[in-house]
């Protein structure tokens, strides 16, 4: 518990006077009355009401007490504290291109979905098994832009995740083709100030690059300069793959070849001191998931923060608790006549 009026609690020292004034001048005060001879009433037996007595300026000070307290504004809240942990920072370079589609992913049930909605699903369990990572979302079609930076808050990170489209490419939201380049070049100028000792870019891709200003090789060898290695996965099906088409109000298949370029994606990660991953259904994406996960770890230093709850009310209302009952006694069961 802390105070955010400290200087308030130096009114409790107020209570050594009125404890002092009360022993010694208190009696002086009272009414009295001269008697030739007290002794016969010396063996006369004290009412309780005379021995709670004391009950009252007990129960003043209690109630001061408490007062004081809730001046002083007690906030209760969980300590600031700084972490070392185990982590590395990781960018997630992920192609949403209309290409992502097509359906052939399948997972153990054989049932087969759209690469990308594979792709976010293996993902997001990957980013639930390294809680003490940094990690970030790069999305890429024609053109690539950040979808979420860095950051240990992973309920964020996967809500974003979860928001990537399947058609932002079809709908015109994005450029549509595949500019790995692009995708490369944004995840690691994400990564180019961090400070971890394993700065990592996941590549996910299902084709070939044919867009943007910047080739695939130029930034590789970027990110190889500034010590990020890159994970390529090159996802789909070998030969062709199913590719949804809306006719109407229907949605008919056409059977689309599968053309990745696992060359330039070997090449990407040969160049960055990486691996290059082909994945053509749910468990193989999977695996690789988990293969990237054993990566090398580093120390990150984690600064946790907490909320203040302010907790003067409770205080208040015991003080206003005390001092009605001390109120009722002294004109009830204390009271005095005259």
């Amino acid at each position: 518990m802390e105070f955010a009026n400290k200087e308030y609690l130096f009114l409790l020292f107020l209570i050594i006077p009125y404890i002092i004034w009360y022993l010694l001048y208190r009696k002086k005060n009272e009414p009295t009355i001269r008697l030739a001879n007290t002794f016969p009433f010396s063996q006369a037996p004290r009412s309780w009401r005379v021995l709670l007595i004391p009950v009252l300026p007990i129960l003043r000070v209690l109630a001061f007490t408490f007062l004081v307290i809730a001046l002083a504004r007690p906030q209760t809240h969980d300590s600031k504290t700084k972490e070392n942990i185990e982590g590395i920072d990781i960018m997630m370079a992920m192609d949403v291109s209309t290409s992502m589609l097509a359906e052939d992913i399948k997972d153990r049930a054989h049932h087969a979905r759209n690469r990308l909605e594979a792709a976010k699903v293996v993902a997001a369990e990957f980013v639930a098994d390294r809680p003490n990572d940094n990690i970030g979302l790069t999305i890429f079609a024609g053109e690539a832009f950040t979808q979420c930076p860095m950051t240990t808050d992973h309920a964020s990170l996967l809500s974003l995740l979860q928001n990537v489209r399947t058609d932002i490419a079809a709908r015109g939201l994005i450029e549509d083709g595949t500019a790995i380049g692009m995708g490369i070049a944004n995840a690691v100028s994400r990564l180019k100030d961090s400070q971890a000792k394993s700065r990592v870019v996941i590549l996910l891709t299902d084709g070939t690059n044919n867009r943007g200003d910047i080739s695939p090789m130029t930034a590789a060898e970027i990110a190889n300069s500034l010590g990020v290695r890159i994970y390529t996965i090159g996802v789909g099906t070998n030969g062709t793959a199913p590719y949804p088409l809306t006719v109407g109000n229907d949605v008919q298949y056409i059977q689309v070849p599968v053309e990745i370029d696992t060359k330039t994606l070997s090449d990407i990660a040969s160049t960055t001191n990486g691996k290059f991953y082909r994945a053509t259904n749910a468990e193989e994406l999977r695996d690789i998931y988990h293969e990237i996960d054993k990566l090398e770890k580093s120390k990150l230093e984690v600064q946790k923060f907490s909320r203040f709850y302010e907790d003067y009310q409770r205080y208040a209302f015991i003080a206003l608790i005390i001092l009605l009952i001390e109120v009722l006694m002294r004109v009830t069961v204390f009271r005095r006549i005259p």
